[in-house]
């Protein structure tokens, strides 16, 4: 007995349409659900009131300070910076607990919700500088009070610091730099690519370890590193702090965008399309929201 052609057709339709997925999109229902939570999240950041901003950075400086209290204390006992590096992810899970934001952790989501129309590059320039300000005011509060708390580990501080504003400017400290950068956006777009929070955790610890373990240039944990040992009388001055925390912070963002970011735009461009058509007057309403929030 044949089957009808039409009958045998809907078949195969089906079953294609179940491997490929429910939309009409050229890509996965995983990759449109994780572009939609992404937009969504870097639509929110961008809009956020400057007080927010700020109040959120400065306890993304204060988690992240755990995390080198942590880095400082295996560090003095084993003298393993690889050990230290494990310690240190415990600011990136603090950071990912509580819901507060590194500086470099606003490279990928709020770039994509930009590009998305959801917000204006006005935004986007507040967000990062108003994250990256109180991250280091929020580091270097809580640097003094570590500082205090444990003078034994003043020699192995100052020795961490100089690791980096003593490094010569040269094309291995740009390319630590360009991957501290990237390495952290990358931990962001692991957690936001799954709704499971031991896989998030484990994204965070593997990016601490790299990050500390290997002592990759990074513009906000090295800069605590450097705070704490100019606190603890070391001969390192904020002059020295500032030439080195320049390139770096170039070299981090360029990292962050060229090497992660812009691979997820190119990813999801279809996408992107999408959603310029349907929201074409967003830029208007985020200006407007912004507008409201300043005046409030």
């Amino acid at each position: 007995m044949h089957s009808r052609p039409g009958a045998t057709v809907g078949t195969v339709t089906d079953e294609r349409r179940r491997e490929v997925g429910d939309n009409d999109a050229p890509v996965e229902d995983e990759i449109e659900e994780s572009f939609d939570a992404v937009v969504d999240e870097g639509a929110e950041r961008l809009q956020r009131t400057l007080r927010v901003v700020l109040a959120t950075g400065f306890a993304g400086g204060l988690e992240i300070g755990l995390g080198v209290m942590g880095y400082l204390a295996v560090l003095h006992e084993t003298d393993s910076h690889l050990l230290a590096g494990l310690a240190f992810s415990i600011g990136l899970v603090a950071l990912y607990l509580a819901h507060s934001e590194l500086f470099t952790e606003n490279f990928l989501v709020p770039i994509v919700a930009l590009v998305a129309r959801e917000g204006t590059v006005w935004q986007l320039v507040r967000l990062w500088a108003g994250t990256l300000v109180s991250n280091l005011a929020g580091g270097w509060v809580v640097m003094w009070l570590v500082v205090q708390a444990f003078p034994q580990w003043h020699t192995v501080l100052e020795e961490s610091a100089r690791h980096y504003v003593d490094a010569p400017f040269g094309l291995q400290t740009a390319v630590l730099a360009v991957l501290g950068g990237s390495t952290i956006t990358l931990v962001t777009r692991m957690q936001q690519g799954t709704d499971s929070d031991p896989a998030k955790l484990v994204a965070a610890v593997a990016g601490g370890f790299l990050l500390a373990g290997l002592q990759l240039f990074h513009s906000i944990l090295d800069s605590l590193l450097v705070f704490g040992a100019v606190q603890a009388g070391a001969s390192i001055t904020y002059g020295q702090w500032a030439a080195w925390f320049g390139y770096v912070l170039v070299f981090n963002v360029l990292g962050g965008v060229v090497l992660v970011t812009s691979l997820r735009l190119i990813r999801s461009a279809d996408l992107l399309r999408g959603r310029r058509r349907d929201a074409p007057d967003a830029p208007d309403r985020a200006t407007g929201e912004q507008e409201r929030g300043t005046a409030r």
